[in-house]
């Protein structure tokens, strides 16, 4: 069926249904990516996948003892944004060589 302007619905179905695989295809991958981030000398490490969902958090035992929480909380907090960082960038890098294809912006990949 042809649209206004020439636009035949048929590739229009086509091509929702292709991005739709891509997407599919990018979630699968973007749960594969997995990154860890370790700060104040190993103190706190998070590991995160490329959805930016936390997989593990591992804490020094010793400084849970010691009971400094604020500290403990500039770290978790420091160790999750460095893991969403590398999550980033491994993300741009692997994905972003196929989704460069697509003419994307930048900041959208």
């Amino acid at each position: 069926m042809k649209l206004p302007g020439g636009l035949d619905l048929g590739n229009i179905q086509e091509m929702m249904k292709q991005a739709q695989q891509m997407q599919e295809e990018m979630q699968r991958e973007l749960q594969q990516v997995r990154v860890e981030a370790s700060v104040g000398g190993g103190i706190v490490t998070i590991a995160m996948n490329g959805a930016k969902e936390v997989l593990d958090i591992k804490l020094d035992p010793e400084t849970v003892k010691s009971g400094d929480v604020e500290m403990l909380q500039d770290l978790i907090l420091a160790a999750f944004n460095e893991a969403s960082r590398k999550a980033d960038e491994k993300i741009k890098g692997s994905l972003g060589s196929k989704l460069g294809g697509l003419g994307l912006p930048d900041g959208m990949i």
